[in-house]
């Protein structure tokens, strides 16, 4: 009888806790703009009569960019953090500028990340070139690096900020505010409906195609008696083990603050056809992985089924 009672109450300690974490994760979303009305788990909505993937981000697009139609949309109108998302933004206003690529940068004690303290493999004092600070913000979501190429903008980072927000509007991104070059702060905020064109935008950009598809790189740190390898990863794991998976992905960008949740833009090419997924505020870190293979299969399937996605 007592491993009975023992039994009854750890179930219903798990129980009480996954409705607490649930309630803690709608209570979460309900402050996180005016826009959002619906509940979490809203069905989403596309064209007529097409059965939709279950996805567990909170906001989605799946924009056809052939055809400009949205294939699947679920919150898109809703403001929300976007973390390290903003680093898309960050490269075009840096590539925009045409500042010098092989210029050196310093990494400067006002690049270290005093609001999340979150880690850094770049210690001050490092020095890489524009174009390495550049690759490391956007493949592996190097926060000092970010910072270093909003400090070294000319009129530094209260311009690149301007910058950042006056080159959102010109891409019609009304939803979209920047205070940041990183991400780190939660006031960068957008839509899914925006963010599908900033990915659009940054895909007419070779080196951001090809540094956030960039599996892995090595960065060499001079040592006064000798030199330190760092290998640096990418974010998204469906482009760091691109050689054992079918995706074919030219753009790719993560983010990740606690405010944010679990986030994933992509512009791939599923079924011969080019797709902009947006995947925003997942619960988990490998969620939104899953949310991306989810609608892989899906839109895989309607191609087989109906020779189109629509």
């Amino acid at each position: 009888m007592k491993i009975l009672i023992a039994l009854c109450a750890v179930s219903g300690l798990l129980l009480s806790g996954s409705a607490n974490a649930a309630r803690h994760h709608h209570h979460r979303h309900h402050h996180k703009s005016h826009f959002v009305k619906a509940s979490y788990n809203r069905e989403a909505h596309g064209p007529r009569g097409t059965a939709y993937p279950r996805l567990a981000s909170y906001a989605a697009v799946i924009y056809d960019e052939k055809n400009g139609e949205e294939l699947y949309a679920k919150h898109t109108d809703a403001v929300v953090p976007i973390a390290s998302i903003t680093k898309l933004m960050t490269a075009m206003v840096t590539l925009d500028a045409k500042l010098p690529m092989n210029e050196v940068l310093k990494i400067e004690d006002e690049d270290v990340d005093t609001l999340r303290h979150s880690a850094s493999r770049l210690p001050v004092g490092t020095k890489l070139t524009r174009n390495e600070m550049l690759r490391l913000a956007l493949m592996s979501s190097e926060n000092r690096a970010a910072a270093a190429l909003g400090h070294n903008y000319p009129g530094g980072i209260a311009a690149f900020v301007k910058a950042m927000n006056a080159k959102a509007k010109a891409l019609g991104m009304e939803h979209t505010h920047f205070v940041d070059s990183s991400g780190l702060h939660s006031e960068n905020v957008s839509t899914a409906a925006d963010l599908v064109k900033m990915v659009e935008a940054a895909y007419q950009y070779d080196v951001i195609k090809q540094d956030t598809t960039t599996s892995t790189h090595k960065v060499v740190l001079p040592r006064k008696r000798s030199e330190r390898v760092l290998e640096y990863n990418n974010s998204n794991l469906l482009v760091k083990y691109k050689a054992s998976n079918s995706w074919h992905i030219g753009l790719s960008k993560t983010g990740f603050i606690n405010e944010a949740g679990h986030c994933l833009v992509m512009h791939t090419t599923i079924a011969e056809k080019p797709v902009v997924i947006v995947l925003l505020d997942s619960w988990g870190s490998q969620t939104r992985i899953g949310d991306a293979n989810r609608v892989k299969r899906w839109l895989e399937s309607r191609a087989s089924s109906k020779g189109d996605f629509s």
